[in-house]
């Protein structure tokens, strides 16, 4: 595909600002999507809102997010990778106000949502800056870099939003965790209107409006009743929602398919799903993310509302998780000799294992529960996740060509998000109904939800390694020693 690029090229020292620049992006995601977890207990009884808000705060900003990251990139295609990207942090920026000075839990979800929408403008023009300002041998440097900003945000945020909380800036409470992007969010915009250059495609894809509502109006039938049904009495008509949703489903799959052979410029285009490692990993994605924010979800619950833990405490038993991610994923990364489904399967049977020993430390323990037991068990799924979620991402690419890396890995990106909210929705649906909405320093009460909600957790990662066998094996196709070849695959692409 041709592209104009006005402004600093591949070779110009100013391409790594521009990079650090867009890449800040990724930061402000990162960082907002794991700084709010640890705060909810605490937001809630501030704003007395329902659980139901709750569980909207974490899914309104990932289904947002998850929605529109497709068509973001290619609004930046179209309209300038420079103009989506400022936009994009200008309304992430205003959003993040509005989150701020929120006086009710339907603003803050408002707010969230939004956050989520904006959050789906800044992200997919990261890649494209790294494709159109670096030589393909830079790739690798220039991906690193973003990672880095990656596993900075999800570190700092659960102690981040704890710090801010307890530290009660100017009297703001938890509303500093929002107020923060802010400054970050002006400055980011500044620096980008001087030193990102601007770049389109000459061939853009045009947008699949249709096929974004289509999607939008399913997933939100399918949740939308999964998260406000206990508060409403399950009424009969939201079970006619989530039938018209699964009835919608079906028609965007058709949709997509005329919208392909029209134009080509389908949302999710079909030919994706013709290599069976691409169909299964997607399937596996998506169970596999509906079993990780939504543990913390419950598990800060438990802590805060049911043992009376602080959020800096609860921060501080969090953290382990990034960290330990980070350890696992460079090994996953560089032993080569174990084939994608293994540890796929591996990964996912340690993270089992990580929920089953915060089973037993919250059966065991009652009230008495400590830190150190919450740390291990996060240490646990860390590990888990770092030996599984890299390498699933590259198996289900793994047979993606090149030239549809740009969409594949939306596709792969959007289906995280997706299965996060709906984890979220599934799993906040059992614990809150469990605990009858109410348990607030009945450490007994919120324990006996928290340790048998969790079983979904473990069933998801479960199945997870189960299913995991359907994978492709090893395709041998490696160089010979010393033999270079050109990347042909999305996997190879994105690979470190």
């Amino acid at each position: 595909m041709n592209e104009t690029t006005t402004g600093p090229g591949p070779g110009s020292r100013r391409r790594w600002l521009a990079l650090a620049i867009v890449g800040a992006a990724m930061f402000l995601d990162t960082l907002d999507a794991s700084i709010v977890t640890v705060v909810l207990p605490a937001i809630q009884t501030d704003l007395d809102s329902n659980y139901a808000m709750a569980q909207w705060t974490l899914a309104g900003y990932t289904l947002a997010f998850g929605l529109l990251l497709i068509t973001g990139g290619r609004l930046g295609d179209i309209f300038g990778r420079k103009r989506v990207f400022m936009a994009g942090v200008a309304g992430f920026t205003a959003a993040s106000v509005v989150c701020g000075v929120s006086v009710s839990g339907e603003m803050l979800v408002a707010g969230r949502f939004v956050q989520g929408l904006m959050a789906a403008l800044m992200v997919p023009q990261t890649m494209a800056v790294v494709v159109t300002l670096f030589r393909r041998e830079e790739w690798a440097n220039a991906f690193t870099l973003v990672g880095v900003g990656l596993i900075v945000g999800s570190v700092s945020g659960p102690l981040l939003g704890g710090v801010l909380t307890e530290l009660d800036l100017l009297g703001l409470g938890w509303r500093a965790i929002f107020l923060i992007n802010v400054p970050l969010g002006l400055l980011t915009l500044l620096l980008a209107a001087f030193y990102v250059p601007e770049s389109r495609s000459d061939e853009p894809l045009r947008v699949d409006l249709t096929g974004v509502l289509l999607l939008a109006a399913a997933a939100l039938g399918l949740l939308y009743p999964l998260v406000q049904g206990r508060e409403e009495g399950w009424p009969l008509w939201m079970f006619a929602v989530m039938a018209a949703a699964a009835a919608l489903l079906v028609l965007f799959a058709l949709q997509q398919r005329a919208r392909h052979r029209r134009d080509g410029s389908a949302l999710i285009p079909p030919p994706l799903f013709r290599p069976p490692s691409f169909r299964i990993g997607l399937t596996l994605t998506l169970l596999f993310y509906t079993g990780i924010s939504s543990f913390f979800l419950v598990l800060t619950y438990h802590l805060q509302f049911g043992l009376g833990w602080s959020v800096w405490r609860t921060a501080l038993a969090t953290a382990a998780w990034p960290l330990a991610i980070i350890a696992a994923t460079q090994v996953s990364w560089r032993v080569k000799s174990v084939s994608g489904r293994t540890w796929v399967g591996a990964g996912s049977l340690v993270l089992a294992l990580g929920v089953l020993s915060a089973i037993v430390a919250v059966r065991s323990s009652g009230a008495g529960l400590q830190l150190w037991q919450v740390a291990a068990a996060g240490v646990v799924m860390g590990i888990g996740m770092g030996l599984c979620s890299p390498v699933l991402t590259a198996v289900v690419l793994g047979d993606v060509p090149a030239k549809d890396s740009g969409v594949g890995s939306g596709v792969v990106n959007a289906f995280m998000q997706l299965g996060s909210a709906a984890g979220i929705a599934v799993v906040g649906m059992v614990f809150f109904s469990l605990t009858g909405g109410h348990g607030t320093g009945d450490a007994e009460l919120l324990g006996g939800a928290l340790s048998t909600t969790l079983w979904y957790n473990v069933g998801a990662f479960l199945l997870t390694a189960a299913l995991s066998r359907l994978l492709p094996g090893p395709d041998g196709q490696t160089a010979a020693p010393g033999e270079e070849r050109e990347p042909d695959t999305a996997a190879e692409l994105a690979a470190p």
